[in-house]
């Protein structure tokens, strides 16, 4: 993406070049690299929670994450009748409202990792997938701060795709899933939100295309998921490193969501475009 200077505003620039710093960072994954006393731990979190059940999180989760997301305070809070009218408002107030999902997150990230972290490894089975649905519901609600609410399946996409580079293990998965983002917001850019809608069972990422996406996302949160859970598994301070670790978590999830979104406002706004043109 290239972005138009002469028609974005000091801080939208700002926030472009922020984007653009986030999107080559590596990714924050808690522990690269795991040593001998944590690996037995980590392949045992594998085989309680393997990639099928975290599919099936990722699969059951994602409607049940939108139904929980309600957008009455983002309306309120962002002086609209409907959360379509923030697409084309103003970033900073996006942002704002953006920043009050992320805090309200940690609150919640923390809460539910002290629970289930106090209960050992016996907490990781209801700790993973429920962090999967918080991680879900913060990527939807962060969406609405930006106008977007998640209707068809291409929303779908690019909500797993922001979960995707969140929870990227290297930066090559983490590339990939950016491109993924950049493909999406370029097929958006094409066709009406409306039209959008009334093909969705048509377009570019349908179905079958989603269905792909969720396995291969499910396949890389098990890895990303188990290395930061190892800690979590410890007697006495699973407590505290599940709070901490749920945290970081979703912290990545809120910024992946934020850029993510930002990006896709500043092109729908004609503030920047593909490089590639």
């Amino acid at each position: 993406m290239e972005a138009k200077k002469e028609k974005m505003t000091p801080y939208e620039y700002n926030e472009y070049e922020q984007i653009i710093k986030w999107q080559n960072e590596e990714p924050s994954v808690v522990s690269q690299t795991i040593n001998g006393v944590l690996k037995p731990v980590s392949w045992l979190i594998g085989k309680i929670v393997p990639p099928k059940a975290i599919q099936g999180a990722l699969t059951a989760f994602d409607g049940l994450a939108d139904l929980l997301t309600d957008s009455d305070d983002i309306k309120r809070d962002g002086g609209v009748n409907n959360v379509e009218e923030l697409r084309h408002k103003d970033l900073q107030l996006s942002d704002k409202l953006a920043n009050n999902v992320h805090n309200w997150a940690y609150g919640i990230a923390a809460t539910e990792g002290l629970v289930t972290g106090a209960m050992g490894l016996p907490g990781l089975i209801a700790d993973i997938p429920s962090l999967i649905t918080m991680s879900l519901r913060v990527i939807h609600k962060i969406g609405l701060c930006y106008g977007y609410d998640c209707i068809t399946q291409t929303d779908k996409k690019f909500v797993y795709s922001i979960l995707s580079t969140a929870g990227s293990n290297s930066v090559k998965e983490k590339a990939a899933s950016i491109s993924t983002l950049h493909a999406i917001n370029k097929t958006v850019a094409k066709v009406t939100w409306k039209k959008m809608a009334e093909k969705a069972a048509e377009n570019k990422f349908g179905i079958e295309a989603l269905i792909l996406a969720i396995k291969q996302l499910a396949k890389q949160l098990e890895i990303n998921i188990t290395r930061r859970k190892a800690l979590q598994a410890i007697p006495i301070i699973g407590a505290g490193v599940g709070a901490a670790l749920n945290i970081a978590f979703i912290n990545d999830v809120a910024w992946a969501a934020r850029r993510a979104y930002q990006e896709r406002w500043l092109m729908e706004n004609g503030k920047i475009e593909d490089g590639n043109k």
